[in-house]
């Protein structure tokens, strides 16, 4: 069992308000994150309870009190975006969370700008920007997909580009739709259904609607790449695990002249029959000495949905280690 300890961090000239939230709403969220006991007495930030948790309470506050002082104030996202990449190794100094400050926006929404929240992120950006094939490995959540819609639409948007393909293997239905009702969207719908969310974020619903008529972004099941050759685009496989190797090589080798490609993939996932190898996997080995070709490895310290996806992905990640 982990002995008590207890730890103090002077925030003088800090105004707590900011640092601790509301109504210490910051405050309540990182006491019930991180399992310590936390008090505020005077200039004094009390932490206490057990070690791994007085740790790990002390690297998150360590962290706020950095971009706090960058950015003169603390917002609930940069409270959101500490927790959800919280590291458990000890001999981590800082956690690997971009200052939002300093972070290169990708997009601008109606709502906010698109920018990377991790160290992890930010090489996936910066080697998209360097390379013409880019794989982004990682477990869901840590914005590997929308991520790379993001830099899909702003390369189309900076003319870089004159188009998006998006696709998917629908693995559950086997690549053969036809017994589906309906054409050949309704068909694929459910399958595609994520990558036209994170593109209805990104684009007014007119203007994606224009695109989509005139196939200037298409979104697409993998089985109907075969046979083309895609110039000038920014073309984007996800759910790569659910590939075979042969279906990898197809794609692969759509690219044309000018164009971009993420390959983007969960390998924990694989849907495929068990006897099949996933194509994701047989790659990293293929491909891993060619120049102009990146692989990006994340994991869950960069997940940055809900706190508790984290804590989800490492209880199954210790449960399959059990067995």
């Amino acid at each position: 069992m982990d002995k008590d300890l207890e730890k103090r961090l002077d925030i003088s000239g800090i105004d707590q308000t900011q640092l601790l939230g509301a109504s210490d709403a910051y405050f309540k969220k990182i006491a019930l994150t991180t399992k310590a006991r936390i008090t505020v007495r005077g200039s004094q930030i009390i932490l206490q309870g057990d070690e791994a948790a007085v740790h790990e309470a002390e690297k998150v506050f360590v962290e706020l009190i950095i971009l706090y002082n960058k950015k003169q104030g603390i917002r609930e996202r940069d409270v959101d975006s500490v927790l959800a990449v919280i590291s458990q190794n000890a001999s981590k100094e800082r956690l690997q969370v971009v200052d939002d400050n300093t972070a290169t926006p990708i997009l601008y929404t109606r709502d906010a700008a698109i920018k990377p929240k991790t160290e992890a992120q930010r090489t996936y950006f910066e080697a998209v920007a360097d390379n013409d094939i880019t794989f982004g490995i990682g477990p869901a959540g840590t914005g590997k997909t929308y991520l790379a819609v993001a830099m899909a639409v702003a390369h189309l948007r900076d003319k870089h580009i004159s188009k998006i393909v998006l696709t998917r293997p629908a693995v559950e239905a086997g690549e053969s739709l036809g017994y589906l009702p309906g054409d050949l969207l309704e068909k694929v719908d459910p399958y595609l259904r994520p990558l036209y969310d994170a593109l209805g974020d990104m684009i007014q619903n007119d203007k994606l609607s224009r695109y989509l008529e005139r196939k200037i972004i298409e979104v697409v099941p993998l089985a109907y790449m075969r046979g083309r050759t895609l110039n000038g685009a920014f073309v984007i496989l996800d759910e790569a695990q659910n590939t075979t190797a042969k279906q990898m090589k197809m794609f692969l080798t759509r690219l044309g002249l000018g164009s971009k490609a993420i390959i983007t993939g969960d390998i924990t996932q694989i849907d495929l029959p068990s006897a099949t190898e996933s194509g994701l996997i047989q790659v990293q080995s293929v491909l891993k000495n060619i120049p102009g070709i990146s692989f990006v490895y994340m994991n869950e310290h960069d997940v940055v949905r809900h706190r508790l996806v984290m804590d989800i992905i490492r209880a199954y990640d210790h449960f399959d280690e059990s067995v």
